[in-house]
């Protein structure tokens, strides 16, 4: 036992080695240490500057008040010298590092001496001085507390486990001893303005205005005007396992269609997900009371129980006009510009992002396009016209006569038109969605069927010119291997060759393929998204989420409409000599059916669901990265809307989430730990010498 002491000192208080000065270490001392020492240069923090360290000005500290941070001073300041050097700092961020951070910060504040032990009178004593003069009293001779420091007779010191457990049941027994002063009948009832007392006294620190604000209307899902000690340990439960009720909550709201759940749903998820741990039916009730006062439908979204769970809730304040919702877009991610010209520069701007974006993605998957053109345009009722095999063998023999540039035939006219081809598909599809929005916000599958054809109906005016000048140039690599003493064209050639008419060879199969194409594409997104992954307006899908839809939703509008791609391919390619020329749409298609059969409609079917299905993905991926680049500190909204979490966001420095946390552990003990009241007599800080020390200094 004499060789274990020393060893759980040494981790407890970190006395018998020097904490390691990193650059990160010194980085964070330098920016806030404002004293500095004239004969030798050293430089120290003062308890202020302490404070700013661990509490930044620009955190939220409505529920605990930022002087309040002042008392882990102590704990850093061991020398009691009021203020600190920079191996007194990096001690304490070596402090915060470790997992059990927050109950060793709560400890250490007790062990005044710095024994590795919490005597049971400077506990008693601190607690005295910081618990407010009108607050509710606590018995440290009760049952409860002998239990762990052996009650005033027969004192003992806590170890540090046995002081960590002890804080882990500490604010129960003091909801217990309240209860039953209130309680003074014994009948198991107390009002409703007791019962908010006691947690405004015990729980302030940890819960939203929203939940406190409510505390009286508990009783309302009780059958009298009173609340039960059953309510009041119910309720409890729910505070200490308000994490689980979130997770809970975030896995049922996304399974289900419209974003929001009943009681069966939530009770249901919870077994899934809670093996012993389940809420009874009473910790439901309140969980679903509290986040419905606002709601009673009986169906609650994550907004409802945002107001519960986040304890730094706010009620989102929405902009006064509407931003356009993109459904099946890349997100309109742009500089906060204003004005007409700021805003049509945003738009640019925003434009010319999604053209590099979805150049990425259609350079990505062009070799699968090259060979799915080159497998449509073969004409397999021709002796000797069988050039390929399969679409495997396309690629080699590609790379082989053409080299690995032949893959890319045709990629300029693709590159120049995937700009405008996503920004009026997209433009339309979402300028019909709004239209045929409903006064609920909804839109029925029918709208959003012709919502989707009229984007991809309007598209084939700019693209098919595109799509024509792409295929001959990706096909003439072959013929150049075939026949001989026939020159590459170029685009240019191409184009002046065919003239404005011949441009739009093809068109009428164009839009047989890109109007059911969008029509299947836009729908089938826009519900995977939705029905899947649970997008709601309180549910932003990651990129992971948008990459698997966009690649699931491409897959069937990809092969269903291949046949339209095929009757496309062939009327816009130059026929060689000896091939049927196709005279029109209805032609093409009785023709090949004549010739080659129904499955001739289907070549090149699979490299065009390899090609179409990730493209989308690429493109956003690709979207996703160019926002980092270019706003690499995330202010990147041009029309912010407040939308809630229920989780508060964890970007704050790991100090302060820490010096939070341990404070919240602080404050169960009694709220006014921390406040600047502390006696100032020289009797009562010589009962407590560190802290006599620094009142001297």
């Amino acid at each position: 036992m004499a060789t274990a002491t020393p060893t759980i000192k040494e981790s407890l208080l970190g006395i018998e080695h020097d904490p390691s000065l990193t650059p990160k270490v010194r980085a964070n001392f330098t920016k806030f240490a404002s004293i500095t020492e004239p004969t030798t240069g050293e430089r120290f923090m003062t308890r202020e500057n302490f404070i700013d360290a661990i509490a930044p000005p620009d955190q939220n500290f409505h529920k605990i008040k930022r002087d309040q941070y002042a008392i882990l001073f102590d704990i850093a300041d061991r020398r009691s010298r009021g203020v600190l050097n920079i191996q007194d700092w990096a001690t304490f961020e070596d402090i915060l590092a470790k997992p059990d951070a927050e109950y060793q910060i709560a400890f250490r504040l007790f062990d005044v001496e710095g024994s590795g032990s919490v005597k049971y009178d400077d506990f008693v004593t601190f607690y005295t001085r910081n618990k407010g003069p009108n607050n509710l009293p606590f018995d440290w001779a009760s049952e409860w507390a002998s239990l762990y420091l052996g009650g005033k007779n027969r004192p003992h010191s806590l170890s540090y486990p046995q002081f960590s457990q002890m804080l882990r049941g500490l604010q129960d027994e003091r909801v217990r001893q309240a209860f039953r002063l209130y309680d003074k009948n014994k009948s198991g009832y107390i009002e409703s303005e007791q019962f908010q007392r006691i947690i405004l006294e015990t729980s302030k620190h940890k819960l939203s205005d929203h939940l406190l604000d409510n505390l009286h209307t508990l009783s309302d899902i009780a059958a009298g005007s009173k609340i039960s000690y059953a309510n009041v340990r119910a309720f409890q439960n729910v505070v200490r396992e308000m994490d689980t009720i979130d997770r809970i909550v975030q896995n049922a709201t996304a399974k289900s269609a419209d974003g929001k759940i009943t009681r069966t749903d939530f009770m249901n998820e919870a077994a899934k997900i809670s093996r012993f741990g389940l809420f009874s039916p009473m910790e439901t009730d309140i969980i679903f009371h509290f986040a419905g006062l606002n709601n009673t439908s009986g169906k609650l979204s994550l907004t409802d129980f945002a107001r519960v769970l986040d304890s730094s809730w706010r009620e989102p304040q929405l902009e006064t006009h509407t931003p356009p919702i993109v459904t099946g877009a890349l997100p309109a991610v742009t500089p906060a510009l204003q004005g007409f010209f700021g805003q049509a520069l945003d738009a640019a701007f925003n434009f010319a992002l999604g053209s590099v974006a979805g150049a990425f993605g259609a350079t990505i998957v062009y070799p699968i396009d090259l060979v799915k053109t080159r497998m449509q345009n073969q004409r397999s009722h021709v002796v000797g016209e069988l050039m390929y095999k399969n679409s495997i063998d396309c690629a080699k023999k590609v790379i082989r006569n053409e080299g690995f540039r032949g893959l890319y035939s045709g990629l300029g006219p693709q590159l120049i038109g995937v700009a405008p081809e996503k920004a009026i598909k997209l433009t339309v599809n979402d300028l019909v969605r709004s239209k045929a929005k409903g006064k609920d916000g909804e839109i029925s599958l029918p709208w959003e069927v012709i919502a989707g054809g009229s984007a991809g109906g309007c598209q084939v005016v700019f693209t098919n010119p595109l799509e024509i000048v792409k295929i001959r140039l990706q096909v003439q690599g072959e013929v150049a291997k075939t026949v001989e003493g026939v020159p590459r064209r170029s685009a240019l050639w191409i184009v002046k060759n065919l003239g404005l008419v011949g441009l739009y060879k093809g068109a009428s199969a164009c839009l047989l393929r890109d109007v059911p194409f969008s029509a299947i594409y836009f729908p089938t997104y826009s519900h995977l998204k939705k029905n899947w992954f649970g997008e709601s307006p309180t549910k932003k899908l990651g990129i992971l989420q948008l990459l698997i839809s966009g690649a699931i939703a491409g897959m069937p509008a990809a092969y269903l409409t291949t046949p339209c791609d095929v009757i496309k391919t062939r009327l816009q390619v130059e026929a060689r000599k000896g091939q049927t020329h196709y005279r029109g749409l209805v032609h093409c298609a009785s023709t090949i059916w004549r010739e080659e059969g129904l499955k001739a409609f289907y070549k090149g079917g699979a490299a065009r669901v390899l090609r179409s299905s990730p493209q989308f993905g690429f493109t956003l991926a690709a979207y996703e990265v160019l926002q980092t680049l270019f706003y690499p500190h995330g202010d990147k909204a041009s029309v912010a809307i407040a939308l809630p979490t229920v989780k508060p966001s964890a970007a704050a420095p790991l100090p302060y989430l820490r010096s939070r946390n341990a404070l919240k552990l602080i404050l169960d003990i009694d709220e006014n730990f921390g406040h600047p009241k502390l006696p100032q007599t020289k009797e009562a800080w010589g009962s407590m010498p560190s802290l006599a020390k620094v009142q001297q200094s």
